[in-house]
């Protein structure tokens, strides 16, 4: 890899004071790499930094954050000329990091570092809902994305991934499946849904396995819907062994249409989209991202 080549290090500014990362960045420089550090202070600034990258004709743009700041920095790529999009490194700062842990990413910043920075780069698929929006891992309707929207922050920083279920067990009164009619190729369900979830990636929701099946190059996208009318068992196999609940029901397209008669929440890798119609189709090979050798995502590793 040319070390003179810049690498754009975008940071969620809640990880801006890590220690580990300001110390892996410099060992980097000193051994000669270009990197360029940025932090975000409010929405749109990812955006901003990633057409700073491109101007600079940045290598690559890694995102430092959870799952939401790589669908920002992912969808911002997206949105580039083909001819000059960087590829899309990860390095996992968030709560859950459910995208960076299915791709088998490290947890740790250093190794992580050095992987997002010359890592082999790899074709994958982005997801594109009404046009719009984008998520590289995860949709997810019904009550996770209620639980992940709602459970404060606070808790997520004491506890991690289990402050989602701990959550969702105290709103349990609040929680409704919704009404709605999904279609796919050769696919059709109509029915009350407790939770759904469209996966190009696997997990969502800090560590739960949605979509077991998924695969980043495909061209599919993975379908699970959870039916069923007793809340608290569903809940509980949904958000601990999903792969084994009885009222679970698969398929796979390139799209997935979801219609509703009351306004429904899909969340996109962290980011909520409200509404009652819902068109999602895969992009083949739309970004380049760097991925670890036998990343499990691939179909070939």
């Amino acid at each position: 890899m040319d070390k003179n080549a810049t690498s754009f290090i975008i940071v969620n500014g809640k990880g801006a004071g890590n220690d580990a990362l300001r110390a892996a960045v410099s060992k980097l420089r000193d051994e000669g790499h270009s990197i360029a550090v940025r932090v975000t202070w409010e929405r749109g600034d990812a955006g901003r930094y990633v057409n700073e990258a491109l101007a600079q004709d940045a290598q690559t743009v890694i995102a430092g954050g959870g799952d939401g700041t790589i669908n920002e920095i992912a969808t911002a790529l997206a949105l580039a000329s083909v001819e000059k999009r960087p590829a899309l490194g990860i390095l996992p700062l968030g709560t859950a990091n459910d995208f960076a842990a299915s791709a088998g990413i490290p947890q740790e910043i250093d190794p992580a570092l050095r992987l997002a920075i010359a890592g082999r780069a790899c074709p994958v698929d982005l997801a594109r809902v009404n046009d719009n929006a984008w998520f590289i891992n995860m949709a997810t309707g019904g009550f996770g994305p209620r639980i992940t929207s709602e459970t404060p922050e606070k808790l997520k920083a004491a506890l991690g991934s289990i402050s989602y279920f701990i959550h969702g067990m105290l709103r349990l009164d609040t929680l409704k499946p919704d009404r709605c009619d999904i279609r796919g190729e050769n696919f059709h369900w109509q029915g009350e849904a407790l939770a759904i979830g469209i996966g190009n990636g696997r997990q969502a929701g800090g560590g739960q396995a949605l979509c077991p099946q998924a695969l980043i190059d495909d061209g599919l996208l993975q379908l699970r819907i959870f039916t069923g009318e007793e809340l608290l068992p569903a809940l509980f196999n949904t958000l601990t062994r999903s792969d084994e609940n009885p009222n679970a029901i698969d398929s796979e397209s390139a799209w997935f249409e979801i219609t509703s008669p009351h306004d429904i929440i899909f969340n996109l890798d962290g980011e909520p989209l409200s509404g009652r119609k819902f068109r999602i189709d895969v992009e083949p090979g739309a970004l380049s991202c760097r991925l670890p050798p036998g990343c499990p995502l691939l179909s070939v590793r």
